[in-house]
C-alpha cells in the first residue's frame, strides 16, 4: 500500500479500510492536472530558494517522464497506490530519488486535491463551452433556413398562435446562451489558485502564491486558506448549470418526441438516431432523444449528492469531501455525451413543412387574428372575442378550419366580414403582422439571427487561459 502519511501509525491500515479510504480509483482522471500543479510547485519553489536550480529540473524531468509514460501505457495508474497524489510522488522518488521527496514542501494534500479538482473542473468547463457553443451554431443555421416555415405556437400544449419554425428554435438559442453565460460566470468565479494554502493554515515556508498561481493561468491565489481548502462551491455551481443544460436539452427533447408521433408527424429522426422494435415492424423510435431525457435525472442526483455532502460539514477540509468527485465526473461526462448527441440529432433530421403548416391552420392558431380583424373593423374586442368563439364551435362542428368557411357562413355569423378576412388571417399574415422585436415575423426574426451571428463572433469558444 502506496500512502504518504505512515510515520504516526503503528499498526498496519485494515485492507477494507485502506480500500473504503482510497480514492485512485476515480482521481487518476487527475494525473495530468496533479503533474501540472506539481511543476508549477516545484518551479515556484526554485525561484524562493527553497529549493536548488538542479533539484527543480530533476524533479520537472521526472514529472514530465512520468506524464509520458502514462499517456503513451507504459505506466499504469494502479489501485497499490491511496490516490493519484501518491502515485505521482511515489513514482517520482523511484524514478529520481532523494529530490523527489522534496517535492512536497511546503503543500499538503489537502491544498492540492482542492488545485486538482479545480484545474479538472476548469479544463471540464472549456470542454463543455465548446459543446454549447457547436448547439448553438446548429441551432442559428437552422433558423435561417426556417424563417418561413409555419407552425403552432403551443401554450397548456394546446394550439395557441402561429409562429415559425425559426422562432420556436430561437427560444432554445436563447436558453443555451444562458447556459454559456453561466460556464463563462462560473470559470472566472472559481479561477484563483488553492495552492499554498497548506492543510488549512498556509505554511512557514516563504511561498509566492501569486507566481505559483500566474503559472497555471490563474487570476491570482485565494485569499483565505481555511476557505481554500473547504470550497466546493464550484463544483455545485457546475453541477447546478449542468442541470439546468440537461433540463433544456429534456424539454427539447420532449419536443422531439411529440413531433416525432404519428398523430403529429412534424420530424422525421434520421435512421443514425433513432430505432426499430423487436417485434413491430412499423415503429422508429426516438431513442436519443428519450435518453437524453432519461439522462437529466442522473445530473440532477450528482447535484443533490454534493449539496447534501457538504451541507454539515465544518471547517476547514474533512474527508466527506472525496465525495465531490465520482459523481462530478459522471454528470460532466453524461452532460457532454448528451451535447454531442442531441446536436447531431437536430442537425440531421428532416421537418415536414406543410403538415406542420396545416396543424397551424387546423387548430385555429389564427383564431385571434380573426379576432383583430373584427376589432379593426370596429368591433369592441369582447364582442369579436365572442363572435370568433361561434366561429370556432361551427367549424368544429363541420370539421374545417377558418381557412375553409365560405364568406357566406362568415357573413352568417357576423356581417362585418368581407372579402379581406382570409388574407386577414392566412398564416404569412399572421405571423407578418408581429413585427415587435422577438416576435416571428421575418424582418423581427432577421433582426435577433443578425444579433446571433454577432454573439457567436464576439464569443468563440473559450480556451483555458494559461
Amino acid at each position: 500500500m502506496a500512502q504518504l502519511w505512515g510515520g504516526r501509525f503503528t499498526k498496519e491500515t485494515d485492507k477494507l479500510v485502506y480500500n473504503f479510504n482510497a480514492s485512485i480509483s476515480f482521481d487518476r482522471k487527475f494525473y495530468r492536472q496533479d503533474i501540472e500543479g506539481s511543476k508549477a510547485h516545484v518551479k515556484m519553489l526554485a525561484k524562493q530558494k527553497i529549493l536548488t536550480e538542479e533539484e527543480k529540473e530533476q524533479i520537472l524531468q521526472g514529472l514530465e517522464s512520468i506524464l509520458r509514460d502514462v499517456e503513451n501505457g507504459t505506466l499504469q495508474i494502479t489501485e497499490e497506490y491511496e490516490d493519484i497524489h501518491s502515485f505521482v510522488e511515489a513514482n517520482l522518488i523511484d524514478r529520481i530519488g532523494d529530490a523527489g521527496k522534496k517535492l512536497h514542501t511546503g503543500r499538503s494534500r489537502n491544498d492540492q486535491v482542492a488545485l486538482d479538482m479545480k484545474l479538472y473542473t476548469r479544463d471540464e468547463i472549456v470542454e463543455m463551452d465548446g459543446l454549447v457553443k457547436k448547439l448553438l451554431d446548429t441551432l442559428l443555421k437552422m433558423m435561417k433556413e426556417h424563417i418561413g416555415t409555419y407552425m403552432p405556437g403551443f401554450t397548456h400544449l394546446q394550439k395557441a398562435q402561429p409562429i415559425t419554425l425559426a422562432h420556436h428554435l430561437g427560444a432554445y438559442f436563447e436558453m443555451f446562451k444562458r447556459d454559456r453565460q453561466r460556464l463563462k460566470d462560473i470559470y472566472h468565479r472559481m479561477n484563483y489558485c488553492p495552492l499554498g494554502s497548506g492543510a488549512l493554515a498556509g505554511t512557514t515556508y516563504p511561498l509566492d502564491r501569486e507566481y505559483t498561481a500566474e503559472l497555471m493561468g490563474f487570476d491570482g491565489p485565494t485569499w483565505n486558506s481555511m476557505d481554500s481548502v473547504a470550497d466546493r462551491d464550484y463544483v455545485i455551481e457546475l453541477l447546478s448549470a449542468l442541470s439546468t443544460i440537461m433540463m433544456h436539452l429534456s424539454r427539447f427533447c420532449e419536443e422531439i418526441i411529440i413531433w416525432n408521433t404519428n398523430e403529429y408527424r412534424f420530424v422525421e429522426i434520421d435512421d443514425a438516431y433513432s430505432t426499430g422494435s423487436s417485434i413491430m415492424p412499423q415503429k422508429k423510435n426516438p431513442d436519443i432523444a428519450e435518453l437524453v431525457r432519461g439522462k437529466t435525472g442522473r445530473v440532477y442526483g450528482a447535484l443533490t449528492s454534493i449539496l447534501t455532502t457538504m451541507k454539515g460539514l465544518p471547517l476547514a477540509y474533512n474527508k466527506d469531501m472525496q465525495e465531490d468527485k465520482e459523481l462530478t465526473f459522471d454528470a460532466i461526462d453524461t452532460t457532454k455525451g448528451c451535447l454531442a448527441l442531441f446536436t447531431g440529432m437536430i442537425s440531421t433530421m428532416k421537418f415536414r413543412k406543410d403538415v406542420m403548416e396545416n396543424s397551424a391552420k387546423n387548430g385555429f392558431t389564427n383564431a385571434t387574428d380573426a379576432a383583430d380583424y373584427l376589432v379593426n373593423h370596429g368591433v369592441p374586442f369582447r364582442d369579436a372575442h365572442g363572435i370568433v368563439g361561434r366561429l370556432v364551435l361551427y367549424c368544429i362542428d363541420k370539421n374545417i378550419s377558418l381557412d375553409d368557411m365560405s364568406l357566406e357562413e362568415y357573413k352568417a355569423i357576423s356581417p362585418v366580414f368581407e372579402d379581406d378576412i382570409y388574407e386577414a388571417i392566412s398564416m404569412k399574415t399572421c405571423v407578418e403582422k408581429r413585427q415587435t422585436i422577438g416576435a416571428p415575423s421575418e424582418e423581427s426574426m432577421k433582426k435577433v439571427i443578425a444579433i446571433n451571428e454577432a454573439y457567436l463572433k464576439e464569443y468563440p469558444a473559450m480556451h483555458t487561459e494559461q
